[in-house]
């Protein structure tokens, strides 16, 4: 297929894969969605359990190679009064067999991040769809690779960044559309969330806890403890930037040009491990590469300037940090406060509560009852959703590949400027141009 003809039928341009009868796409007469689950971790699970719940979606194969996590995905199953899926493990390379036996139309991917970019491109390569979990890749190359692949293939790639969906980000989405807060200028988000006992987690405790990684460590302290050893930038970007993207409208009419990246010195994870595991804890001696902050500003094509933080290695209450900024106000999340101009007392923040209700989003409105219970406070339910929906009409992903790429890439892009004195990096264009006519498809119905 020719990169061009591709970008019309793409969402970048708006063009729905719905000019290919249901029938090619799926190879299903049935009409219904058949869709493998590789990864049934913690993450997987919640992926899966969501997949399990509709009625139009067939999970035909999983796959891990940690039988604890397996046996609770097919407790799932049961739950569900849904068929025994086929089940392939054994060895990090078994998902292949999946996607080269399995008659399926997409994956959904649930794997440590190093396996995203390898498990994405065989995907693609055996003709089915990928909703991936964040990240995409670990470098610059890797991002380019997945963007030509479903290019090539015509197989699309969507980031499964649920934060988009969060119910008050959307509601921020609304306002930004209707103009609330006049021109965008300036905007903050971010991952500020204490996970210590995350990336230091035996198994033992019941949230979680202990002082061990990698081997002998629980779930994501088995993977995600050793980028913190090896890596220093923002290794967690999407939650911020993904939702940011969209108030942008980035990759329709706008782009990310530039990024600088500083990160301060790394405490946290070492104060962490003598306090819980004492000094002579073997952990005690890892030098941790991770800056305890690390904090990036993007600059774009329309003018607009972005900071995101990655906050992950001290003490904190959990917050995103998002502030949406304009020439008319502006809403900020961490104090749940709002000021527009002309509309709120002179210099005073009132409660966005109102606001945030006023501006409710159509899908919440629509499946708000269908999402409760689902984690992390509703929102997997719809980027879920989102994802099979598009697949199964056969029409864009409202995450496109270049989205994907764009918010990912900022990891191996901060790492550098990091490393090179906090120097200015260019923001590389996936769209190769195309962002400038690009439409905005996101949240654009109550639909999905």
């Amino acid at each position: 297929m020719k990169r061009s003809t591709f970008l019309k039928m793409t969402a970048l341009t708006g063009t729905a894969f719905s000019v290919m009868p249901s029938k090619v796409v799926f190879g299903n007469p049935s009409g219904r969605l058949r869709i493998g689950i590789i990864g049934t971790g913690m993450r997987g699970q919640e992926l899966l359990r969501l997949s399990l719940q509709r009625d139009d979606t067939d999970v035909t194969s999983i796959c891990d190679i940690q039988q604890v996590m397996l046996d609770d995905a097919l407790q799932l199953f049961q739950k569900a009064g849904k068929p025994k899926p086929a089940i392939y493990t054994g060895n990090q390379y078994v998902y292949k067999e999946l996607l080269e036996k399995e008659d399926i139309d997409a994956v959904i991917i649930a794997t440590p991040w190093e396996w995203h970019y390898p498990m994405a491109m065989d995907a693609m390569d055996a003709g089915k769809h990928v909703g991936c979990e964040v990240m995409m890749g670990t470098t610059v190359q890797e991002h380019w690779d997945i963007v030509k692949k479903s290019q090539s293939t015509g197989k699309q790639y969507m980031m499964l960044e649920n934060v988009c969906y969060r119910r008050d980000v959307m509601a921020a989405l609304q306002m930004v559309r209707q103009g609330i807060f006049g021109e965008l200028v300036h905007l903050q988000g971010g991952y500020q969330h204490d996970l210590r006992e995350v990336k230091f987690n035996d198994g033992k405790q019941p949230y979680g806890g202990g002082v061990e990684f990698g081997e002998k460590g629980f779930s994501e302290a088995q993977w995600r403890t050793q980028h913190s050893v090896d890596r220093n930038g923002d290794l967690y970007p999407t939650h911020g930037i993904g939702p940011l993207s969209k108030m942008l409208d980035i990759h329709a009419g706008n782009r990310f040009t530039s990024l600088v990246s500083m990160a301060s010195k790394s405490r946290g994870l070492h104060e962490y491990i003598v306090k819980t595991g004492g000094e002579t804890h073997p952990n005690a001696k890892v030098n941790f590469k991770l800056g305890d902050v690390v904090t990036t500003m993007i600059s774009t094509a329309n003018g607009e300037t972005v900071l995101l933080q990655h906050d992950t290695s001290l003490p904190r209450p959990y917050s995103l940090g998002f502030r949406v900024q304009g020439t008319k106000g502006l809403w900020m999340d961490i104090n749940k406060s709002i000021h527009v101009e002309g509309v709120s007392q002179p210099h005073r923040w009132e409660e966005a509560k109102n606001w945030l209700t006023q501006f409710d989003h159509p899908l919440w409105q629509k499946y708000g009852s269908d999402a409760q219970g689902a984690g992390h406070g509703g929102m997997d339910f719809f980027v879920v959703h989102a994802f099979l929906e598009a697949i199964k009409r056969s029409e864009p992903t409202p995450i496109s590949v270049y989205d994907s790429a764009a918010w990912s890439v900022i990891t191996p892009l901060s790492e550098w400027s990091v490393a090179n004195n906090n120097n200015s990096i260019a923001f590389p264009d996936f769209t190769n141009g195309e962002w400038k006519t690009g439409k905005q498809i996101f949240a654009n119905s109550d639909d999905y």
